[in-house]
């Protein structure tokens, strides 16, 4: 890969001539005589104040820069003064917050269209649709390239290659779907809001059908084998032998399947499952392509999609390879109204985020986490959040006056006083420190925002719709795969046991009406394994289904640190 070029500084402007040529030479100005301000973001010629300086030299990296904007200083920003962020170290991760309209959309957009332009895949959750002008080269006017000039940017109308997905198809867009088994038991108990207990008696029923090579692959196959497990004897006696699981307790679970299901959620779960290796992709022309997954259509679910996006990351954590420090990420992770994902969440849930984002790093993976406050995000997550981008935050009650002030603690020593400085941002400018290439933190530097070169409106229905029509991996996804599982397996046993006890029944029923014969010439009775179906795996039914779903009976699944299952 080719390293970006460093952004190029604008020439200063020349002095305007106090005098005319048809004036004298030593006319000098009366002290009321004033001279027309310079353009905004124009470099003075007056020697750069220390901080100012120090600002410049911290940002001026060797590698590849992502530009972020320019420094502001008396409330200009200076074009010749960049902030950038450094490509090789965005997998130390990312926060971007601030309040509602204050510009966190447009940055993670800034950010995000330049990740991809020099070669590296990305990924971000639409939340309103906003987002989708990505995959749209934006709109030149007057006001914009003065405003990027100001910035010390050249801008250019520009797009990437976008690819839309969707959760479960609906919105436009790809479907992700994904089965019960790779989702996992903590994943899942996070979706259903279950408690501690809850969340440990549904591991147990993971466990059962792991051990068993037994694949769960939609939400009926896991009500079905909960029933099974807990409400026949064959099963209590399965279960009874690995722990067991109070009546109460599964209750409870199936409530919450049946509320889950009811709600639509079960269109996300099922095959084909979505293969996270998509998400690596780079286009023809060596740069990354931009997978934005489109949420509009489930935002009234936020524990769902959030829990869904985790789901993304921990499959993704199991299947990368080591990579260490590398010049630029394998991918870099734009993580959507983050507070969602750790609302609610149970202590082993909190663990395993912190975990993963810890580990990620070294498989080349950067995570940014755009929400309001970084207080929404837990504190073991936020001390690994190496890049920080704060937009303005607002104090209007004693609650925002205390998270304003445990922000501004949160940002290295600088001369500013964040806490005047958070609420009085205009939209656009943001407080920034980054991780520099040698790991330490850039001194804290109050930016004015560049403009992205793709759209700033969403993208047109019929754009989208195109896109969508043209990916290779719409028709690889777009028809969902019924085939046979738990549910099937448990309702053909059934229906075997059934058939068995029937004819047991009439051959009972039939002996009382035979003549009595001698013990000798009595047919011997048939070992009632063979009539009452046995245990679950003697089913042939469920021999054949092992067979065809490809696994090996006795062969356990095996599962990540988060739950997940590993498919490769």
């Amino acid at each position: 890969m080719t390293d970006a070029a460093p952004t190029a500084t604008p020439e200063p402007s020349p002095e305007i001539a106090a005098t005319t040529p048809d004036e004298p030479a030593a006319a000098a100005p009366s002290p009321e005589a004033t001279t027309p301000a310079p353009p905004a973001g124009t470099p003075t010629t007056a020697a750069p104040s220390p901080e100012v300086t120090a600002v410049r030299d911290a940002y001026a990296f060797e590698g590849t820069r992502i530009h972020l904007g320019a420094l502001v200083e008396a409330d200009e920003p200076l074009a010749d003064v960049p902030v950038n962020l450094s490509l090789a170290m965005l997998n130390r991760h990312g926060l971007i917050a601030g309040a509602t309209g204050t510009g966190k959309t447009k940055t993670l957009q800034v950010i995000a269209e330049q990740v991809a332009a020099a070669g590296t895949p990305v990924f971000v959750a639409d939340m309103k649709g906003d987002l989708s002008g990505i995959a749209v080269p934006g709109e030149s006017s007057e006001k914009l390239l003065a405003r990027a000039a100001a910035r010390g940017q050249q801008w250019r109308s520009h797009a990437g290659t976008a690819e839309f997905y969707s959760l479960g198809g609906q919105g436009q867009g790809v479907p992700i779907r994904t089965t019960i088994s790779d989702f996992g038991p903590l994943l899942l108990a996070k979706v259903l809001e279950l408690n501690p207990t809850q969340e440990s008696s549904l591991g147990l029923v993971f466990h059962y059908a792991d051990s068993h090579g037994l694949a769960l692959l939609d939400l009926k196959d896991l009500r079905a084998l909960i029933q099974f497990l807990t409400g026949t004897p064959e099963g209590k006696a399965e279960l009874k032998a690995i722990g067991g699981v109070s009546a109460a307790t599964a209750g409870v679970i199936l409530r919450e399947l049946t509320a889950f299901e009811a709600s639509g959620a079960d269109a996300f779960f099922g095959e084909p499952a979505f293969d996270t290796k998509n998400l690596l992709r780079t286009a023809a022309d060596g740069t990354g392509i931009i997978s934005c997954l489109e949420l509009p259509g489930v935002a009234t679910r936020p524990a769902l999609f959030s829990t869904f996006m985790m789901w993304l990351l921990a499959d993704l954590f199991q299947d990368l390879p080591e990579v260490g420090d590398a010049d630029k990420p394998e991918l870099v992770f734009f993580f959507d109204e983050a507070h969602l994902l750790f609302a609610d969440a149970s202590k082993a849930f909190l663990e395993q985020v912190t975990q993963t984002v810890r580990l990620i790093r070294s498989k080349g993976v950067g995570i940014f986490f755009i929400t309001q406050t970084p207080k929404d995000v837990p504190g073991d997550v936020l001390a690994q959040l190496g890049n920080r981008v704060q937009h303005a935050l607002r104090a209007y009650t004693p609650d925002d006056a205390k998270a304003l002030k445990a922000t501004a603690s949160t940002f290295p020593t600088s001369g500013y006083d964040l806490v005047e400085v958070l609420p009085s941002l205009p939209t656009g400018t943001a407080v920034v420190t980054v991780m520099s290439e040698d790991g330490a933190p850039t001194p804290v530097a109050v930016t004015a925002v560049r403009a992205p070169e793709s759209s700033m409106s969403p993208a047109s229905a019929a754009t989208v719709t195109g896109i969508v029509a043209a990916s290779a991996l719409n028709g690889q996804y777009s028809q969902v795969i019924d085939r046979e599982s738990a549910y099937e397996i448990l309702a053909a046993r059934d229906a075997d046991r059934e058939r068995a006890e029937h004819e047991e029944a009439a051959q009972k029923e039939a002996a009382k009406q035979r003549p009595a014969q001698p013990r000798a010439e009595r047919e011997p009775a048939r070992p009632r394994a063979e009539t009452s179906g046995g245990g679950l795996l003697d089913n042939p039914a469920v021999k054949s289904f092992l067979r065809s779903a490809g696994t090996v009976l006795g062969r356990e699944i095996t599962r990540s640190v988060f739950g997940t299952r590993r498919r490769r």
